[in-house]
Parts: structure tokens; C-alpha cells; sequence
């Protein structure tokens, strides 16, 4: 650990009053009709101090624990994503003028986001979708605008879920890059504070300018060791090796069949992911058609109208919508953007309404492989 702060809860107060100062609008953790939410705060005051969560296959509860704890809890159903890549954004409005329209581009009015509470696994997630829209032909300008001005302050997981998987795709429970602050929350007995490292120089100015002190040893050893316990407590596994090629080989896997059965094609899977990105647009106009515009959506693979081309629906059955997710999302995903689509944070199992385990299916179809040619039936 490189320079390592040790920062109390005055600490952590005075990080927020100065990200409020520098003008970012401060998100995080917050308690809101029995779930955690991300949203804006003001104050610690805000966060949601010893509050933990139940996380198992179609089930969250939250429950208060009645210890201090700041980020006691896992992870919320939201993602960071809503903020970067909101559920709807304006991208342009036509107005009638005369014979012609004239067309006005949707402008960026994004406030900078300081993001407080990032987990290992959403700095993943956030690193995908920074491929997913500054590679190739296609640049989301207004995600990267809103990206540039980030700050993000981490915090290293203590209680993983039993839903986690972050161990087997590399992702957790220990924030390794893409943060301006990691914290590591110590409680022993009386005393409660943060060991904090930067990761950017304004971090680093951050952490100075509050006039945080360094940690010693015994600090460092404790944030060690309460990281090492969380990685031991994460008990879900998905054996990685040789996956994309896996699931390439076994499009007629009867085990697609199997979880067809189970899959109700809700698709809360892909509204809970903190790296899917599928949208859509849709067009309005005012009823004397004088001004018109285009909206763009989060849109999900689930949906019937998702595979709808002229010629007919190409994906109409729920065993090959939950294939094309999941191949997607562990297979051509790696040959799209060099890295899995996956980050192990466990929400698709946590969210799903009949408790289906991407793990379990992986796992079914690795004990039956059968390397077929052949495409996927409809």
C-alpha cells in the first residue's frame, strides 16, 4: 500500500465538504424505503450507518445490525451505470420552421459525479463500459464527457454476499485501479476509522488538503486483514477457464432447455448489470407536429421486440434470449471488447425473480460439454 492515510470519521466528513466545495455533486450510499440506493448526500449523516444486507438467489433484505458501520452492506440494486449511462436521455428535438425543421442537438448539462462507496467490482464494471463506448467506430460522447469529470472514492468489500463471485472473475473484494481514494473501514471496539491510499494525484491533493494523517503498520495490517477475510468468506464459485470457447461449442446444450423451463424473460438480469448497454430510441411529436424529437432507452435482449427486424423475430423463444445473454455476456463479449462482460457482483442471481444462478448454469454446461458445430435453435 503505497502512502497510506489513516482517516477518521471527522476524515471523511471534511472529503465530502471538500468534493461539495470543488463543485461535484456528491453520490452514494443512502437508506430509502427499505433498500439502499445510490443517490446524493450531504453529510455522513446520509450514509446508511449500520445497516447490512441479505443477499441470496431472488431474495435482498436489509436489516439494521446495530453496529457503526458505514458500508456494511454488499451491494445495492442499483448501479453506478443510472449516473454514467442514464435510463433515458434526450439526444436531439426538431421544431418545425415554416416548410423546414431546424434541429437542436441535446446539450450536456451532466453535473461532475463524485461517486463514494464504489465496490472493487463496479470499478470493473465501469472500466468495461469505458471500452464499451470509446473503442471503435462508435464514441459516446456524453458518457465520456460525464467520465472525465469523475471522482470516484472506493471502498474495499468486508462482507461479501453469498450471491459474490467477484474471487473467480479477478474483479474483488479489493479495489485494485480506476479510483481517486480506497478506503478500507476498521471498526475495533471504541475506535472506528478508514485506511485510505490514493490512486490520482487528485486524490492525493484531496487527502492532503483535509489534512489527513498517515497510517501505521498496525492500520495497514488491519485493512490487510479484513480484505483477507472477505475474500476467504466469498463462497461462490465459476470456474473461468476456457469459457468463451466453452459456451461458443454448446449452443444445443440441452441444459438451455432446462433453464428455458425456469426463465420468465422479465429481464431484471440485464436491468440490475452494471455493464449492459443495449438501448433503444424512441421518436415523439406533438399532436399539431410542429416540434418532434429522439429519446434513447436502456432496452434489454429479454424483450420481444429486441430481435424484431423486417423479415421477422429472429430470437422468439426465452431458451434463446437467455443464450444470447449469456454467451454475450461470458463468450463474444471477450471477442468484442477484450474482457468478460461479467464482474462477478452477483446482482443478475440477487435480482432474478425465480432465484436462477448464472454459476450453476455455467457449471451444468461445463459437466455436459458436447462441442457441437451447429447454431442455436429458435
Amino acid at each position: 500500500m503505497n502512502n497510506p492515510f489513516r482517516l477518521t470519521i471527522e476524515g471523511l466528513e471534511r472529503v465530502i465538504m471538500s468534493l461539495q466545495q470543488k463543485g461535484y455533486d456528491v453520490i452514494g450510499p443512502r437508506y430509502s424505503d427499505g433498500v439502499i440506493v445510490y443517490d446524493r448526500i450531504h453529510s455522513i449523516d446520509d450514509l446508511p450507518a449500520g445497516f447490512v444486507d441479505e443477499l441470496t438467489p431472488g431474495m435482498y433484505r436489509l436489516t439494521k445490525s446495530g453496529n457503526r458501520q458505514f458500508f456494511g452492506y454488499t451491494l445495492p440494486p442499483q448501479s453506478w451505470k443510472r449516473f454514467l449511462y442514464p435510463p433515458c436521455r434526450e439526444l436531439f428535438t426538431l421544431r418545425k420552421d415554416g416548410r423546414s425543421f431546424g434541429l437542436t442537438p441535446k446539450e450536456d448539462r451532466s453535473p461532475a459525479y463524485a461517486f463514494v462507496g464504489v465496490r472493487a467490482c463496479e470499478l470493473s464494471a465501469i472500466s468495461i463500459q469505458d471500452r464499451v463506448f470509446s473503442s471503435g467506430d462508435y464514441r459516446d460522447e456524453a458518457y465520456l464527457s460525464v467520465r472525465r469529470r469523475n471522482f470516484i472514492i472506493a471502498v474495499n468489500c468486508s462482507q461479501p454476499a453469498e450471491t459474490c463471485f467477484c474471487t473467480s472473475m479477478g474483479t474483488g473484494p479489493k479495489a485494485g485501479a480506476g479510483f481517486d481514494i480506497v478506503l478500507t473501514e476498521i471498526i475495533n471496539g471504541e475506535s472506528h476509522y478508514f485506511v485510505a491510499e490514493a490512486g490520482s494525484d487528485a486524490g492525493t491533493s484531496l487527502m492532503e488538503g483535509i489534512g489527513a494523517g498517515g497510517a501505521d503498520e498496525s492500520d495497514v495490517g488491519a485493512a490487510d486483514e479484513t480484505i483477507r477475510k472477505a475474500s476467504a468468506a466469498v463462497t461462490r464459485i465459476m470456474d473461468t477457464s476456457d469459457l468463451p470457447e466453452l459456451l461458443a461449442e454448446n449452443t444445443d446444450h440441452p441444459q438451455w432447455d432446462d433453464v428455458a423451463k425456469r426463465c420468465l424473460t422479465c429481464g431484471n438480469c440485464t436491468m440490475v448489470c452494471p455493464t449492459c448497454f443495449c438501448s433503444t430510441v424512441e421518436d415523439r411529436t406533438d399532436l399539431a407536429g410542429r416540434i418532434a424529437g429522439r429519446t434513447r432507452t436502456w432496452d434489454s435482449c429479454f424483450t420481444m421486440d429486441f430481435a424484431r427486424v423486417s423479415g421477422g423475430n429472429f430470437r422468439i423463444s426465452g431458451k434463446s434470449r437467455y443464450r444470447q445473454w449469456l454467451t454475450h455476456k461470458l463468450s463474444s463479449w471477450v471477442e468484442q471488447f477484450g474482457v468478460s462482460g461479467c464482474v462477478g457482483c452477483g446482482r443478475c442471481i440477487t435480482w432474478c425473480p425465480v432465484g436462477i444462478d448464472l454459476t450453476a448454469e455455467v457449471g451444468a454446461i461445463k459437466r455436459g460439454s458436447t462441442k457441437q458445430e451447429s447454431g442455436g435453435s429458435r
